[in-house]
This record gives C-alpha cells, structure tokens and sequence, in this order.
C-alpha cells in the first residue's frame, strides 16, 4: 500500500485548523487537527506523523515551547513547519534554534503551505545517507573539548557545561559526525535547518562564528572550524567516541 503522509495541525484558531486540515486532504495528505499542546502530546503518544504544523501563538504552552520539547523527546526526528503571526526575523530565529524545519508567516496562502510541507519532507527523506546524524547517545572527544550527545552538553577540559543553543548543538552534532569533510553551506543548512538556501540563511556563517566562540576557537586561525574558500567549512580535528552517554 502507497504511503500517505500524515500532517498534523497544532492551531488554537479553529477555522485556520479546518481550512488548513481541509486543503490538505484534497491534495492526498491525511490529516489531524488539535487546539493546543496537551491535545497534540495525548495524540502523538498513540499515532505516528510525518510532519507537525505549530503555531507559535497559542494560549498555554506556546509554540515554540512545544517545539523545544519535541526535539528533546522521541520525536526529535519529525519535521515541524511553524506559523507565526508576526512578521518578525527574531521570532523566525528563535523558532529555527529551537528545532522548526521551515517557518510560514500569517496570513499565509493555503497553496504555499502545501509547496513548504512537501519540500521540508522530500528534503528530510533526499539527505545523503553518508551525512544523516547518528542518534545514539556517546560521548565525543576533540581537542580539549567533549560533547554528551544524550544530555546535549559541550564540556570543557575541566569538565565546566558550556551552553549551547539547540541550533548550535545541530551543527556542532555534524561537524563531529563528520569530522575532517568539507561540507558545503547548502549542507549544512539542510542537516541543521532543513531549509533551502536564501538570503536570510546567509546567517549559516553567523551560527558558524557563534559556535567558534563556544569552542574559544580564534577566527583568524581556527583550530576546530576551518573555512574552505568557495566550498564550505570543515571540522579538521579527529573525533574520539569516548565511551556511550550516562
């Protein structure tokens, strides 16, 4: 039998939920449609979704919110296309570096919702298989550095936590899962964001400088991050597996 998709819609606006479930059941995708976080938490421990649709908006617990805790549980893998009201670069941000694949600004056109699920899936399922990230938890050493991929933590020589945000860890996660390979802006824009390049997703090379800062790494003669001239960047130290996460 011929996999359809399951989209489900996280929306405290009722008609937006019924316009939104309706459409995309007239183009061949199955739907569901809650209110709110609890509704989507009782739904997602019974039923498995190839993609979430989240407002930021909602009453309770936020989008965003709900975005952070979907990516620290079981379902970090599933894709989540976020609705906000506002037409705001810093809630576009925040959304993208707590784990959002794609962002649409309200009001939005119900055709380009459809084009922007189809493209964050057909990206999710077309990464090369050689550049997928590992999910097991380990314990990774490099330089002075090493990084608890179960508790997401990057400590110091002296074992001091160094914070990092859910889009730094992204790409710290496959620059070591990758180490000493050019990987391409365009790459590591997919494997950490899961959106095509455009002008806003320049800001891969600001994420890049703010990830060199964590790691005390000197920009003009980086040990860890290398800029390679008209291709990319690459992790140059080697990485040790250290032993699995406590």
């Amino acid at each position: 039998m011929e996999h359809v998709d399951h989209i489900l819609i996280v929306d405290d606006d009722r008609e937006i939920r019924e316009l939104v479930g309706n459409y995309l059941k007239k183009n061949g995708l199955r739907t569901t449609v809650v209110a709110e976080g609890r509704q989507m938490r009782a739904f997602l421990e019974t039923t498995k979704v190839d993609l979430i649709v989240l407002d930021i908006m909602m009453p309770g617990d936020d989008g965003l919110m709900l975005c952070r805790e979907l990516r620290a549980g079981k379902h970090k893998a599933t894709p989540v296309l976020m609705l906000t009201a506002r037409n705001d670069e810093t809630d576009r941000i925040i959304g993208l570096e707590m784990g959002a694949d794609d962002y649409l600004v309200k009001p939005f056109a119900a055709r380009e919702l459809l084009a922007r699920i189809n493209a964050v899936l057909r990206r999710t399922r077309m990464l090369p298989p050689n550049l997928i990230v590992t999910e097991s938890g380990r314990l990774l050493g490099f330089g002075r550095w090493r990084l608890d991929t179960s508790a997401r933590h990057l400590l110091d020589e002296d074992g001091t936590m160094v914070a990092l945000s859910g889009a730094e860890y992204r790409l710290l996660r496959v620059f070591v899962d990758h180490p000493q390979r050019v990987l391409s802006r365009d790459q590591l824009l997919n494997l950490t964001q899961g959106r095509d390049a455009d002008l806003f997703d320049r800001s891969i090379d600001l994420l890049v400088s703010r990830l060199r800062q964590r790691l005390l790494d000197d920009a003009r003669e980086p040990a860890y991050i290398k800029t390679v001239r008209s291709e990319g960047y690459v992790f140059s130290l080697p990485v040790e597996i250290l032993g699995d996460s406590v």
